[in-house]
Parts: structure tokens; C-alpha cells; sequence
């Protein structure tokens, strides 16, 4: 018998986006912070009462909007926060892309982009990146895309956009340029304050990274005010848990410096790490995130001789350009070193 249950067909060739649960004595594989949440953000959360969960929180996040634009220094109605950068990832997607657009994207990137992009029935077209790993302006140009996705740092390589090839793109782009500045802390970079001055520039950002708060699931998107009217309308009032919203804010309100004293030990130890792994023969491609991109040769076989040693990271078993490679997000230094110690003894220099 046939059954009435038929999905949508954008979801027919679809895979959800699935990580096998596991557990290591080092954890190094999805790029959070290795010193858990800041203090006072922590305090909330623990101090969260029976109201929290059993009331509605505020309507479209006002609060948090009003404190992240002081932060980022633009208006709160030129902020959309959603449960993580995901979200406002997805109901970006929905607001602006009718079924069949085209959204251009880096290849190697986040990931999501394209599984977001397809789930919302839009049309996902990849671009290599160039040699010294930029996204190609002269490409993504030449999708004619309705959306064109750019992550700077990008996520797996680490490497950042330049800022004459972002320049480029948001200006001479067809559509909507979607910005994901997820890593921003560490590359010293606020494209977000610009994006309400720059027509058609839309960009996000996460709590999930430099701030340690990737369980509460709190990003926002920056950008003209009547591009985060519409995407208000895919997002919906009540999305933020109020517990989440007031961690976020009393970590933006407090614990900044205690988060960017973290942010330049880990760009130290990155940098140290990155020169060790070039000493000893591999490739680092150069990063401006909280990871290095490691190319090697069988990245199944290195995976699973680091998680003997007891040390979990991202394995590629095949990049767009790079081939097999190690995502490895930064600890501290003593960590490192014995990651270090493991890829000396356990991974072959590609």
C-alpha cells in the first residue's frame, strides 16, 4: 500500500548531517572552547529558576539585541538572534530564496551551508576555492547567484576571505551576500559592523566559539534593517530559551575581556602549533581560527591512530583541492604538545 507520507521533494536526496557520539580523554574535533563558559554567563545558567522554563522568553530577543549592538555598534533592529548561527543560517535561506535559487558557496566550507541551502529548496552550487585557498571572486560572480555564502575564517580550512576578494563580492554580487564570521574573535575581524551600511550584506555570528556557550545554542545575524524584517518573519518570536538569552547577554555585559584573554592564548598556542607541525614536515594550511587544517595522506588511518593515543579530531577524508585532512581545534599548550607528541609518532607528513 502506498503511503499518504511523501517529504518534500528538496529533501528526498537529502542525509542528515549526522556526528557519531563518542568520547576521548582529549576532545579536539568541533572547534569549541577548550575552557568551558565564562563565569558570569555560567552564573545565570546555574542560578536559571522554575520562570525560566515555564514562561515564554522575551519576544525576538529584545534585550540581548539591545546589548549586542552596543557590543557589535549598530542598532538592535539591525540584529536577528536565533538558536545558534544554524538557524539564522536556515531562515535566512527561507526569507530570501525562493524554491530554485541559486546559493554560491566556498567548497571546502561550513557545511551546513549546502545542507541548509538544499532542505530549503534552493539550489546549492559549489566554487573551489583558489590556489592560496580565497574564495574566487571571478566564480561566485559568475553563478549569478540569488545567495552567495562566504565564511571568513572559513571552516575547514581556517584561512580568512581577503578583504579585496569580500569587498569584491558584496559589491558586484547578483543577490544577498551571507557572511559567516563564526570565528571572528580570533581573526580580529567585525565585518558585522559594517554590514547595515552595505546593501545586501548579511552576516553572522555564534556564541558557540570564543564564548563557550555551544550547548545554549544562542547566534545572530547583522544587517540592514529591512533584511532582518524579513528575516524576523522565518525565524519566529519565541526561538531563543530564556535561560540561553540572559546567559548570552551577562556574557557580552561581563565576561568580554575574560573571553579575549582566552581567544589570544589560543591564537599563540595555534601559531606555536602550526610552526611545530611545519618543523617536523607537514603542511598547516594558515589559519586565523581556532583550529589548524592538517593535509595528510590517509586522513581515515591518522583519525584513528590519534584516537588510540586517546585525542579526538575532525578527519576530511577528501577536500575540494587539499585531499585528506586533520581539522585540529586549539587547547592549551600542554594539550598540544601531546598532540603534538601523537602526530610525530602516529601521522605521516603527506
Amino acid at each position: 500500500m502506498t503511503s499518504r507520507f511523501q517529504p518534500r521533494a528538496a529533501y528526498r536526496a537529502l542525509r542528515a548531517y549526522d556526528v557519531v557520539p563518542s568520547s576521548c580523554e582529549i576532545e579536539l574535533s568541533d572547534n569549541t572552547s577548550p575552557f568551558g563558559p565564562p563565569p558570569t554567563a555560567l552564573q545565570v545558567v546555574r542560578a536559571a529558576t522554575s520562570q525560566d522554563a515555564s514562561q515564554y522568553p522575551t519576544t525576538y530577543s529584545r534585550p540581548l539585541r539591545e546589548v549586542l549592538a552596543r557590543h557589535i555598534g549598530v542598532s538592535p533592529d539591525e540584529i536577528m538572534v536565533g538558536a545558534g548561527s544554524d538557524e539564522v543560517m536556515s531562515a535566512a535561506f527561507r526569507a530570501l530564496g525562493d524554491p530554485g535559487a541559486r546559493v554560491a558557496y566556498m567548497d571546502p566550507t561550513f557545511v551546513m551551508a549546502r545542507v541548509f541551502a538544499a532542505s530549503n529548496s534552493l539550489d546549492p552550487v559549489p566554487v573551489p576555492l583558489t590556489a592560496t585557498y580565497d574564495a574566487d571572486a571571478d566564480a561566485l560572480l559568475a553563478t549569478r547567484a540569488d545567495i552567495t555564502y562566504l565564511c571568513t575564517p572559513n571552516n575547514p580550512t581556517g584561512t580568512n576571505v581577503t578583504t579585496a576578494t569580500l569587498d569584491r563580492v558584496v559589491r558586484e554580487a547578483r543577490g544577498v551576500v551571507m557572511v559567516d564570521e563564526a570565528y571572528a574573535e580570533f581573526a580580529g575581524t567585525n565585518i558585522a559592523a559594517t554590514a547595515p551600511g552595505r546593501d545586501g550584506l548579511l552576516v553572522l555570528r555564534t556564541f558557540s566559539k570564543a564564548f563557550g556557550l555551544a550547548g545554549l545554542r544562542v547566534g545572530f545575524a547583522v544587517g540592514a534593517r529591512a533584511l532582518i524584517a524579513e528575516l524576523e518573519k522565518a525565524r519566529g518570536p519565541f526561538s531563543v530559551t530564556a535561560a540561553s538569552e540572559r546567559a548570552a547577554q551577562a556574557a557580552i555585559e561581563h565576561d568580554v575581556p575574560w573571553v579575549m584573554e582566552r581567544v589570544s592564548e589560543l591564537c599563540k598556542v595555534r601559531d606555536w602549533f602550526a610552526a611545530a607541525l611545519r618543523d617536523v614536515g607537514h603542511a598547516p594550511l594558515p589559519s586565523a581560527a581556532n583550529f589548524v587544517l592538517v593535509p595528510v595522506a590517509d586522513a581515515v588511518a591518522a583519525h584513528a591512530a590519534l584516537r588510540a593515543r586517546g585525542i579526538l579530531v575532525r578527519h576530511f577524508a577528501e577536500l575540494a583541492g587539499i585531499g585528506g585532512a586533520l581539522r585540529i581545534s586549539m587547547a592549551p599548550r600542554p594539550v598540544m604538545e601531546r598532540v603534538l607528541d601523537a602526530m610525530r609518532e602516529a601521522v605521516p607528513c603527506a
